[in-house]
């Protein structure tokens, strides 16, 4: 009766969260807004139809890889002590890279066109999905295989990922930003949907090689899609100290020569003293893409551990989360953001880690499916709020090097993980859950507490 208390309370908050609109004094339900607008930004610009389509085949792979690579070492290591811990890491291993070459990708992001970096990127990850795929079914794949290809893959995704987000800003106006980011977040939580279901399909069917040629065929078709995509948009930052310039960052003949790392420089210079807020936007992600995202790692482990099923109950699972993060973003798409970014932001950073608390204890199945929806529901406001603020607040000259800091959080995932799968092993998964829970919900509750002036950001 806790469990189902504790739910209905999660739920309500998110509802309150995010499907309400505040109206003066009083409440207005979503029902009585004359206009929704969800399509909006994919029915307008052609060049935004052609990147959220790229990007749907990029983040496509990115779960095939997620949830194959997951199973695979599971079963590379059956019986083994060590099981859960080389699970749990595997996961985090494509983050590693974002400590090395992640502001660097953004740095390059300033520098060359933004479309061929993607573009180049996704060739070589697309070639390596194949070259792993005819190990694995050559029967000769190990587990440090498997995490060399992660931690590959994981230098590409460093490198594009950030910019793909970049290019967002570059193919709508302004005014249509908030919609166009939203919107984007479908590809997202909806391929997290998707392809999970479809991936432990075929696992079950085919085996896992054919996860990994799917994946390859993923960023093939993201690349072909954005030969024909063009970037006709470039805008001001709000905010503070916008940047003196909008064009696009390029240097001419007559500039001295800079290095990367004094671009980088200048990234750092304009968070901390130009516009301070999106420092404090940062140091919000990890608590959603740190420790909070341990839970999706753990799934193979908490499927077989605690609820005792396979790997098309852990696709489910996946699936779940998917749904969760993509009522979200069509909710955000369709009414706007109906309260203010940064109240937004930190609310359902509460509301995330409430519920992954109760997770952590659900034995029955609906349950963890109705909990896993919820707290990814939440996750994905927070990213849609915290993301549209940044984005908004950065001059596009910088837009690359700032949305690469944005990111670099997230190469503590692994050495995280690496702590989360050692503590599973010597415990439980539901207390290596609860504990990111419980440390999730005091910073965010100390963050709700001290932000005031991120509370304030429309």
């Amino acid at each position: 009766m806790i469990t189902i208390g504790l739910v209905i309370l999660a739920f309500g908050v998110f509802l309150l969260t995010v499907v309400v609109v505040p109206s003066g004094n009083r409440l207005v339900l979503l029902g009585r807004l004359p206009r929704l607008h969800t399509l909006d930004s994919l029915l307008r610009y052609r060049d935004f139809r052609l990147l959220w389509t790229s990007n749907f085949c990029a983040n496509s792979a990115q779960w095939f890889q997620l949830l194959t690579v997951g199973w695979l070492v599971r079963e590379l290591t059956a019986g083994s002590s060590t099981s859960a811990l080389l699970v749990v890491t595997v996961g985090g291993a494509s983050s590693l890279p974002v400590l090395l070459v992640g502001p660097l990708g953004g740095v390059l992001a300033d520098r060359v066109d933004r479309r061929t970096l993607v573009m180049v990127t996704q060739g070589i990850m697309a070639i390596a999905a194949i070259l792993f795929a005819l190990l694995v079914h050559s029967g000769q794949v190990q587990v440090w295989h498997a995490y060399s290809y992660v931690i590959l893959i994981g230098v590409g995704l460093a490198i594009s990922r950030p910019v793909r987000q970049a290019l967002i800003a570059n193919t709508v106006p302004r005014e249509d930003f908030g919609n166009a980011f939203a919107t984007n977040t479908f590809t997202i939580a909806g391929t997290r949907m998707i392809g999970p279901l479809f991936g432990g399909v075929v696992i079950l069917t085919l085996g896992f090689t054919w996860n990994f040629v799917v994946e390859s065929a993923f960023y093939v078709t993201g690349v072909l899609v954005l030969l024909r995509m063009n970037t006709p948009y470039r805008f001001a930052a709000q905010g503070p100290n916008p940047g003196r310039s909008q064009a696009p960052y390029r240097r001419t003949h007559t500039d001295r020569p800079v290095s990367p790392l004094t671009d980088l420089a200048e990234g750092f210079r304009y968070i901390w003293s130009g516009d301070r807020t999106i420092f404090n936007l940062i140091l919000l992600n990890p608590i959603a893409n740190v420790l909070l995202n341990q839970a999706i790692f753990l799934l193979p482990v908490f499927t077989v551990e605690v609820l005792h099923r396979g790997a098309d109950v852990g696709g489910y699972l996946l699936a779940a989360s998917g749904f969760g993060a993509l009522a979200s973003a069509v909710t955000i798409a369709s009414v706007g953001f109906v309260f203010k970014k940064g109240q937004l932001a930190l609310v359902t950073l509460l509301v995330g880690s409430v519920t992954i608390i109760v997770f952590a204890h659900s034995q029955w199945f609906v349950m963890a499916l109705i909990l896993i929806i919820l707290n990814n529901a939440s996750l994905n406001a927070f990213r849609n709020a915290n993301g549209t603020l940044i984005q908004l607040r950065t001059p596009d000259r910088l837009r690359g090097r700032i949305t690469g800091l944005q990111a670099y959080g997230q190469g503590l995932v692994f050495p995280t993980s690496l702590l989360i799968g050692w503590f599973t092993g010597i415990t439980s998964v539901t207390a290596a859950i609860t504990i990111v829970g419980v440390v999730s919900l005091g910073l965010s509750i100390t963050a709700l507490l001290t932000s005031h002036k991120v509370r304030q950001l429309e």
